[in-house]
């Protein structure tokens, strides 16, 4: 196996542009932000991306418990709490990871929340 590579399941939305799913190097894995694109409302959105996140670590042979940083995008800080929540409920049971969440102007498709992580899997 090479040190670098590319990680891509058809359980989460295919790339809009020139990225992979993920990016697996070395012990780690980067995965590119996740967004929903049929929910209609933040609280959808927020578990869509999360299950796309899951299903992208599940096909690297990963799960929740082995992602130790992630960065949140929200359209509007308003909705941090609900966004927090559900959220939260991915990482019941384990240590969550660290995290930065950031209020952004436009998210691609217009979308309100998206969701990016990496994971250690040494």
């Amino acid at each position: 196996m090479s040190k670098i590579q590319a990680v891509m399941t058809e359980k989460a939305p295919k790339p809009i542009g020139p990225y992979s799913q993920a990016i697996r190097a070395g012990d780690f894995l980067f995965c590119s932000g996740q967004i929903a694109l049929g929910p209609v409302d933040v609280e959808g959105q927020t578990r869509q991306a999360m299950e796309n996140l899951k299903a992208v670590l599940e096909a690297a042979g990963a799960g929740f418990k082995n992602v130790v940083k992630t960065t949140i995008f929200l359209k509007s800080m308003g909705d941090f709490p609900k966004v927090n929540e559900i959220y939260g409920s991915f990482f019941s049971g384990g240590t969550p990871p660290a995290r930065s969440t950031v209020e952004v102007s436009r998210l691609p498709k217009d979308v309100w929340v998206e969701v990016e992580a990496v994971a250690f899997l040494g």
